[in-house]
């Protein structure tokens, strides 16, 4: 089995939105770094040295590759990644190995199988 490791910068308002949705799509679990900051093209508005701009999470999952697109596509529009601007970003990553997911082999085989 081959696996995506799929990131996505999601501001803090949207991550269990996100997380829910992924996990329909077929993401088995997640790992969430909470309180990130990032900036875009234009520059974060600040009030006397204080950010004015929400924290982001970075979600990290690690997703068989048949089921990746489906759930990155999921992430992008419940996060609203490309109809809003500065709402996110998600991406995926080949992983080479992954140790650790055995318990999840089963789940997984019959959630591809139905894919392919």
């Amino acid at each position: 089995m081959h696996f995506k490791l799929l990131i996505a910068f999601v501001d803090d308002d949207r991550a269990e939105a996100v997380l829910d949705a992924a996990r329909e799509a077929g993401a088995t679990g997640a790992t969430v770094i909470t309180n990130a900051r990032g900036e875009g093209l234009k520059a974060a508005k600040t009030f006397f040295g204080l950010s004015l701009e929400t924290q982001r999470d970075v979600i990290l999952f690690l997703v068989e590759e048949h089921l990746s697109r489906q759930i990155l596509e999921t992430i992008a529009r419940i996060g609203e990644f490309d109809t809003k601007e500065g709402k996110g970003i998600a991406f995926q990553i080949d992983v080479e190995d992954a140790v650790g997911v055995s318990h999840q082999m089963a789940e997984l085989v019959s959630k591809v199988e139905e894919e392919i």
